[in-house]
């Protein structure tokens, strides 16, 4: 897709007029100068999302404005009505209260005890942005999303509710990745929650990771830590939910918490058929040689295992020249022998954030694929649009309407 020149003037203007005018004429000069650019380089890329992130903060009312100050304990298996612009999210999480009730500072970045409860998020609308997300290269966001309020809930009545809806689907369990603070990762959660329609069977797990993107190695840390916890709440869900009847989606970092938290359940409980269905790792930042290490162990206890990778993924092109190794959510040769695991390398589609890392949140190729992967239990030989490169490995290719 080529970048269109209409796109951000008219983006400005539907935002801006009569408003701090002074400060958006310099950006949007430079801004449609950087449209015109069709070959982009990832740092012009990252430039031209930089001037559009500044001219929303000048433009558009802060959209991390004051959480409703409310956290509430249900002692039932009660729900909040999803009507209007409210969403629920079920979460786990090993995160400490703050002290703070205001809901988005609730839960910080300390270890703590495993809580269970509900991310009640609000959406706004920016209907003014609709027209031009439709358009844009890359992501705009066309809604205001914030962590509204927090309803905690007993272990018991959160997976009891579970079973009540999630009507005899298999429930799906996402793990997500460094640098996220527990309101980040409610709102992406809800975003793939709703992409890939898993109303009712979906909770997300938040380890605590710092949200800072300068603390890699303290969140490392915190993921290692939480790994056997992790472990309890797979084999809890394997015994209310039964054998062979859970999901996990995983990315990034968490992939390898779920590595690591897999190991250990090989090694402490006897089986004789998958304990998983499908177990998705999106862009892991794992080492690629330690997870051949550990693939014997771990791959029987999945009837099926996905792995996403890209040669577009700047982060774990990063987290490589740190640690001195390939990733495994990286594309390459050294996804070779990766034996029983379904590669699919989507280098083929076009970027719609430029880190190249959240391709499931925004990349809609890899939502659908998703889909048919989680809701239909298709191997990739019966998915849409791949193509075929060994026994295991497949390349994702753009649809004909995209």
């Amino acid at each position: 897709m080529q970048y269109n020149s209409a796109v951000f003037p008219v983006a400005v203007l539907s935002l801006c007029s009569g408003r701090n005018s002074n400060y958006i004429q310099p950006l949007l000069m430079l801004m449609n100068h950087l449209s015109a650019i069709h070959a982009m380089t990832y740092q012009l890329r990252a430039l031209s999302v930089f001037l559009f992130v500044a001219i929303m903060t000048v433009c558009i009312p802060d959209a991390s404005s004051e959480s409703t100050q409310a956290v509430t304990k249900a002692t039932g298996a009660e729900t909040i009505a999803e009507n209007g612009l409210l969403r629920r999210v079920p979460f786990l999480t090993l995160r400490a209260k703050t002290g703070n009730d205001k809901a988005s500072e609730y839960f910080g970045g300390e270890r703590g005890n495993l809580q269970a409860g509900d991310c009640v998020l609000e959406r706004t609308p920016v209907n003014s942005l609709k027209s031009i997300a439709e358009k844009a290269p890359f992501y705009i966001p066309d809604e205001i999303v914030r962590l509204d309020s927090i309803t905690e809930l007993s272990d018991e009545n959160f997976w009891q509710r579970m079973d009540n809806t999630s009507n005899g689907q298999a429930p799906v369990l996402y793990m997500h990745g460094f640098y996220i603070s527990f309101e980040r990762g409610c709102r992406r959660a809800l975003l793939l929650k709703e992409s890939l329609g898993l109303e009712g069977r979906f909770a997300l797990f938040s380890w605590p990771s710092d949200g800072a993107i300068t603390n890699y190695t303290q969140d490392e840390a915190d993921l290692y830590w939480s790994v056997y916890p992790l472990l309890e709440v797979l084999a809890d869900m394997i015994d209310r939910f039964g054998t062979g009847n859970t999901n996990i989606i995983a990315h990034s970092l968490g992939t390898r918490g779920v590595m690591l938290s897999l190991v250990l359940l090989a090694q402490t409980k006897q089986h004789e058929r998958p304990l998983f269905n499908q177990v998705v790792l999106i862009a892991p930042d794992i080492d690629v040689g330690i997870f051949k290490q550990y693939l014997p162990l771990i791959r029987p206890l999945a009837r099926n295992m996905t792995v996403y990778v890209s040669d577009n993924d700047s982060p774990l092109t990063l987290s490589r020249q740190v640690h001195g190794h390939p990733r495994l959510g990286e594309a390459g040769e050294h996804l070779e022998g990766l034996t029983g695991v379904e590669i699919i390398d989507v280098s083929d589609l076009p970027l719609r954030v430029p880190s190249g890392h959240l391709y499931h949140l925004y990349q809609d190729g890899v939502i659908d694929d998703l889909i048919q992967l989680i809701d239909e239990n298709k191997p990739a030989a019966k998915r849409r649009n791949m193509q075929q490169l060994s026994e295991y490995q497949w390349r994702l290719q753009q649809a004909e309407t995209e």
